[in-house]
């Protein structure tokens, strides 16, 4: 069985938020910055005291500048100037991260948050607890705003997702989650063979036990 790393269990904020419409966010933090969540992540942004939006991290990209196109041209590169590069200076990092629902007053739904979060709100990960909390909740409605993601690698998004999920809900003693959770997929891609065809593929890669 496929060994998935645990989210801490303690919240890290991650970056602050650049963008947003009703689906998605773009939040930004520094490159090399430690704890990055992992493609797949469960993701929250604090809104409110009683209000707050989950995401899944769908994608990261690390930009350059000046100062990097030069050094990748050099015939020769200090090792320190690679760790001074990739650890020290403050390079943008940007997170692409797809809405997946929202919790209000202690309520979770798997509907698309009424309102995007606004600038600079706080990305945050989301603990083991959390995980379980909002994965169990429902019937995986979460899954159709992933499968509507077709600008992104959904089988890859799907196959990391759940590793993390299922690792969540292992150390509680639940190993039917992955199962469960398989089984939903099919029923969703019933009528589309080939993303369930590339999904399945790719959840065979993982080594879960379905």
């Amino acid at each position: 069985m496929s060994e998935y790393p645990l989210p801490p269990s303690t919240s890290l904020e991650i970056g602050r938020m650049l963008r947003a419409d009703n689906t998605r966010c773009v939040v930004g933090c520094r490159a090399g910055q430690a704890n990055l969540p992992a493609l797949g992540s469960l993701v929250r942004l604090p809104v409110e005291d009683t209000y707050q939006v989950y995401g899944l991290v769908a994608n990261v990209q690390i930009f350059d500048d000046g100062l990097t196109r030069q050094v990748v041209v050099s015939d020769t590169i200090d090792p320190s100037v690679i760790l001074d590069n990739q650890y020290n200076r403050n390079l943008p990092l940007e997170i692409g991260v797809l809405f997946v629902g929202y919790e209000r007053s202690g309520a979770l739904s798997h509907l698309l948050p009424p309102r995007p979060p606004l600038v600079l709100h706080v990305l945050y990960t989301c603990t083991p607890e959390e995980v379980r909390r909002f994965t169990a909740h429902g019937r995986f409605g979460y899954f159709r705003h992933i499968l509507r993601a077709t600008d992104q690698p959904i089988d890859e998004l799907l196959a990391a997702h759940l590793q993390q999920a299922h690792a969540c809900h292992r150390q509680a003693g639940n190993t039917a989650w992955a199962r469960e959770a398989a089984r939903e997929l099919i029923t969703l891609l019933r009528d589309d063979y080939a993303t369930l065809t590339n999904v399945l593929k790719t959840l065979a890669d993982t080594q879960l036990e379905f």
